[in-house]
């Protein structure tokens, strides 16, 4: 298997199930690679740092865009399958939501760090919404969130594969077909 089949990325707004459908995936024997996002900003806030969605954007998406890049050269040294909660992708889709511009070197890591072809779309679903310490967006922005990350990576060529709005165990086993993993 190609090492850019083996990748494999989860996307869509916050507060969609993402996290929750990869931890599920996990029981099942695949390996995965964290959110940036939410570890960035429990980093950030333990150390008293600027680099946080509400205060410095840009620094945020830097920050995101460096933990992605790591993220993606660990799991070279995976076997098998890798799931990913959110890929580099979603920086230029976060960028893009901000209003901010998508320095150079952000569309070139698009562009060059390839993930399997079908992506795993979360779409809005209000109601498994819910904010907190991490996520603090509403759900028009988290929609809004949705829309940017999934223009990108159809801009960027892969196929979006829309989760259906199920319980996990549904989730679990439409993704476990789509990959060709049921048991």
């Amino acid at each position: 298997m190609p090492q850019i089949d083996r990748f494999v990325v989860f996307t869509g707004g916050p507060g969609s199930g993402k996290s929750t459908l990869i931890a599920a995936l996990v029981a099942h024997g695949l390996r995965t690679m964290p959110e940036a996002g939410r570890a960035i900003i429990q980093d950030q806030v333990a150390i008293g740092g600027e680099a946080l969605p509400w205060s410095d954007s840009a620094a945020f998406a830097d920050l995101m865009l460096s933990f992605d890049l790591r993220s993606y050269r660990e799991a070279q040294a995976l076997p098998g399958l890798v799931l990913f909660d959110r890929g580099i992708p979603d920086v230029t889709g976060y960028l893009k939501l901000c209003g901010l511009p998508v320095p150079g070197p952000t569309h070139r890591a698009a562009e060059l760090y390839r993930y399997r072809r079908q992506v795993f779309v979360a779409p809005p679903w209000p109601a498994i919404f819910h904010q907190d310490a991490e996520r603090k967006q509403d759900l028009a922005e988290a929609e809004a969130t949705h829309d940017a990350v999934t223009k990108v990576y159809a801009e960027l060529g892969y196929e979006l594969v829309k989760l259906p709005l199920a319980p996990v165990a549904a989730r679990v086993a439409f993704v476990l077909q789509a990959l060709g993993q049921e048991r």
